[in-house]
Formats: structure tokens, sequence, C-alpha cells
């Protein structure tokens, strides 16, 4: 204990705990320690913790905690502080201090204290397991800055460092080197994790595993950073492969141009291939990748014609899990059009969208047109003797009664007005002239003979106008 002018004494402060292993999540720890007399403190004074570097040196101490002047007057007193966020080392030691009278305690006894700023997986190699390296060559392990998805890379805080470790056994490893890399030139497994001393910690990375590539082809294993198979409704996933010179990228043995980073990224299904240039060798590997979407099919062309009064039924076939389906005119969601099929009444614009409810969550839509047929067989009571093939819709075909037209086996011949014969079928679909008659000035005459199947004949002119 150290004595004071004002013969006040501070005990040694006692730790209520053995290290200080602080977090975001919990950063709060206890001294006690006594001092006599009471009745010589100050109303004014103020107890003060400080904290040594981690050598156990106070030449320069860290204030801790201060208390309220007046705030503390009974003897033993505990007090209640927090570690600083650039705390890292074994031997931090602790001294109480008081303001009026002047006075300092012995130091405690040293501690382990780590802020772990950073306390979560994280991972190395962009999460890809293997890495290899040519005959008297070496492999550059680094912890990825920040990595794929939500990797919590521990390089994004500045005042941590880091330890390498090699493994020996499934549950057992030895330390390598420090720092944010590693370069191997051994076989092995290796991994590394934030430097936090004697305190536990979740903050390690995943293991890779380096090999020598003696026979000049080594494999370049391919990792997916959303698993595979992979769910697309969550954005592309980036295809990581080994370190090396150069790289280039294949899909289904087709090479992708401008594929030529250690990374590639895709939301497609396919067989994926990677060749990495290793320097004096070289490494090849390839992956079969799956995206999870399902796949869905509608039983109708995209352009459809339909006439007035009529309606179409459409379904959707699926694999989706536990489908949504909803359905669209024109842009407007159709009230009560949730099932797999539909029957359309309208024309217009229509659209289904399908909706995987679990699994990937994804969506996939389909959309087509009904419009207004022509149609080919109207109701008429009389043989017309005239038309205007000029394309404005109205007039513009020889169309016959039904008891003459398809279906009926009724023969029907049109004639030039020079005996020329321009049609005969027995199958009349309503649809002379089907070409451009090349028409002038001067209206031109043809005449037709209709011969139903018990020989009844009807005789007469068509005035083609223009």
């Amino acid at each position: 204990m150290e004595r004071t002018s004002a013969q006040i004494v501070i005990g040694t402060p006692n730790l209520g705990f053995s290290q200080a292993c602080a977090s975001e999540t919990f950063n709060t720890y206890n001294t006690t320690f006594v001092f006599s007399p009471e009745s010589a403190l100050s109303a004014s004074n103020q107890f003060t913790i400080e904290m040594s570097d981690a050598d156990g040196d106070f030449s320069d101490p860290s204030i801790i905690y201060t208390s309220n002047p007046g705030e503390v007057t009974t003897s033993p007193a505990t007090l209640t502080f927090s570690i600083p966020n650039t705390t890292a080392g074994e031997n931090y030691r602790i001294r109480i201090k008081t303001s009026a009278p002047s006075a300092t305690s012995s130091k405690s006894v040293p501690f382990a204290a780590y802020y772990k700023s950073q306390d979560s997986p994280f991972t190395i190699n962009n999460l890809v397991s293997t890495g290899a390296y040519c005959t008297g060559g070496s492999y550059l392990l680094t912890i990825d800055n920040p990595g794929t998805g939500t990797n919590d890379s521990p390089l994004l805080y500045p005042n941590l460092t880091f330890n390498w470790y090699k493994e020996t056994s499934p549950t057992t490893s030895i330390f390598i080197s420090e720092g944010p890399t590693l370069s191997v030139s051994e076989e092995g497994t290796y991994f590394v994790k934030t430097n936090y001393g004697t305190c536990t910690s979740s903050s390690f990375s995943n293991r890779v595993t380096i090999s020598e590539a003696v026979s000049g082809e080594a494999n370049a294993t391919i990792a997916s950073s959303l698993g595979n198979p992979f769910c697309p409704d969550q954005g592309s996933t980036i295809l990581s492969t080994i370190g090396g010179n150069s790289y280039q990228w294949f899909k289904d043995g087709n090479l992708i141009p401008g594929a030529i980073n250690q990374m590639y990224q895709t939301n497609e299904s396919g067989t994926f291939s990677v060749q990495v240039d290793l320097g004096e060798c070289s490494a090849s590997g390839s992956i079969e990748l799956v995206s999870e979407i399902f796949d869905s099919e509608i039983d109708v062309d995209d352009t459809i014609e339909m006439l007035e009064g009529e309606s179409l039924f459409v379904t959707v076939t699926t694999t989706a899990l536990n489908p949504i389906f909803e359905w669209y005119l024109n842009g407007s969601l159709i009230a009560g059009a949730n099932a797999a099929s539909f029957e359309a009444t309208d024309f217009g614009t229509y659209k289904v969208i399908i909706t995987e409810a679990s699994g990937c969550m994804a969506s996939r839509e389909h959309e087509f047109e009904i419009n207004e047929g022509l149609d080919l067989f109207p109701e008429v009571s009389q043989i017309p003797n005239m038309i205007s093939p000029n394309g404005d819709g109205i007039n513009d075909t020889w169309v016959l009664p039904s008891a003459y037209v398809s279906g009926t086996d009724t023969e029907v011949t049109i004639m030039t007005n020079q005996g020329k014969i321009v049609l005969q079928t027995q199958e009349y679909l309503n649809n002379w002239p089907e070409n451009n008659l090349e028409l002038t000035s001067i209206n031109q005459v043809y005449y037709y003979i209709i011969t139903t199947a018990d020989y009844e004949t009807r005789k007469g002119s068509i005035t083609v106008v223009r």
C-alpha cells in the first residue's frame, strides 16, 4: 500500500473477474477496495480507476472510471467500469486514485483483457476450401475483405490482430504466424483466428486445405456463395476458385467471354468450370450448379383470337411448392382469380404470376393476348353479288350462307368473265379473294357456280369494286 501525506490509505483493488472479455453486448466489470480513514475524504473527492497498457505499465494510463464528487464515502467500496474498445493483451492492471486528498493504491494483479469488436465466424480464400501451389512455389491465404454475402470481415476493425494455425489432427492445431495473410509452402489444412488471447471467441475462419501440384495439374475447387443448389430469389450466386495468376471460366464446356477473374457471378444452372494459371503449373475444376427455381408452363400461345361471346379456358402447370396464382387483365389484378386455371371471356392482355410460397419463394410469370377474331362463317341470308376487297374489314371477301361453306360438301367455282377458273373447292372458307386482284378504275365482274351435295345449282355474278 502507498500512504499519502493526508494520511489516507487505499487498499489494493480486488478484481471481481479473472479476465475481461468484453464486447458490444457486454462490457461491465467490478472492483472492490478498502480505504481508511473515511473521515479523511473531502466532500469534493472523486475516485478514479486507471488501467495500464497491455504490459502493466502506468506511464500513460487510461482513466476508465471517475466517480461524482463526494459520491463514494464508505469503505469498502465497489466500483463498476468498462474497458476501452482498443483493449487487447494479457497483462493489464488497474489502480485506484483519490483527488481530495490525493492518494494512489497499489496495482492490481495482472489480468487478460480484450474488447471483441468482431466475434463471429468469417471467411478466408473466398470460402474456397482448397488451394494449390506449384512445386517450389507458395499459396497466399488471405482474410476476405469484406468477402461475399453477410461475411463480417475482421479486417473492417483496424485494431484487431490475427493468428494463423495449421491442423495437426481434427481437434488440435499449432500456431504458425501472425498477420492478415499467410504464405503457405507446405501441404496441410490452415485457418486463422482473431487474436483475443486467452478469451474464448467465435471469431475464426473456415478451414482451407493446401496441396502441392507435383504432377503439373492441380484441382481447382469451386465454391458457390449461396450454396448448391441455390435460390435465385436471393440474387446471383458468386462462384469462387483458388488463387492464381489468371483465370478463365466456362459454362457447359463453352468459354465465357470476359470471365477472367477469381470470382464469377451467375443466376443460371449448368456445369461451370475454370482453368487457373498457377505459374509453373495449372489447375482446373468444375461444379454442377443447380438453381432451385421452379418450372411452369401455360397451355396457350402468346397471341390468341377469340370471337365475341366465346371464352378461353387457360391452365398453368408448375413444380412450385405451395404455389400462389395471381391473374391480371390489362395490368389490373382480377379479383378472385387465384387458381391454376382461369376462364378468359374478355379481349386484352393477360398475365399470370406464379409465386412459390415455400422453398426459394421465387416468382415466374406468363403473358398472353386475346384479340377479337374474324368470323369466317357469319350468318348471311343471300349470296352476295358485290365485294370491295380494299382492306377496310367491311365486305372484303365473298361471304356465302352457311349452307354452302366448308363442311357441307358443296362445290364452289369462280371464273373470270372469259371463263378462266380462279377458284374451285369443296371446302370454301369465305376467304375469296385471298390475293390482291390488282383493281383498276373499272369494276371487274366474275361468275360463280355453286353445286350442293344433292346437285342443286346456283349461278350468278360477283362485281368487284374499288
